[in-house]
């Protein structure tokens, strides 16, 4: 198979979800926050590092903002709502789930994303070189 194609996957395991969590993610995809469409208008049609990039993308039990499996790296979008308390343990827990399927998790502030949209795509190119190199 070409290289690009779908061939490229053969070699990588394909992360378990539950399937019920298909249709909400497709559901989800289809209303992006101001945030999130401002990094998929970045991430699309592998324009950051040459890297594929997948948006609400179920991974076990739970759905990622942004997930780009060459890298190993999930990209969470976080609004205000995660800095309260229930929210911090449920994403600490998450983190460690995804941890241990050897997925790194960058948190980025929602509100970041919009005032420093360039520092922020900067960053995240600069995490996948450095994962990319691992």
């Amino acid at each position: 198979m070409k290289k690009g194609g779908r061939g490229d996957f053969k070699n990588r395991p394909m992360l378990k979800y539950y399937p019920n969590l298909k249709a909400y993610a497709r559901q989800i995809r289809q209303n992006l926050t101001d945030s999130e469409l401002s990094l998929w208008k970045r991430f699309c049609g592998k324009q950051l590092a040459g890297v594929q990039f997948y948006r609400q993308k179920p991974i076990g039990d739970y759905i990622v903002d942004f997930y780009a499996p060459k890298a190993k790296l999930v990209i969470e979008i976080d609004g205000s709502q995660h800095l309260e308390a229930p929210h911090v343990e449920q994403d600490r827990e998450r983190d460690e789930h995804l941890g241990k399927l050897g997925l790194m998790v960058l948190r980025i502030n929602s509100r970041q994303v919009l005032i420093e949209t360039e520092a922020v795509v900067e960053f995240i190119f600069q995490t996948i070189m450095k994962r990319l190199t691992e």
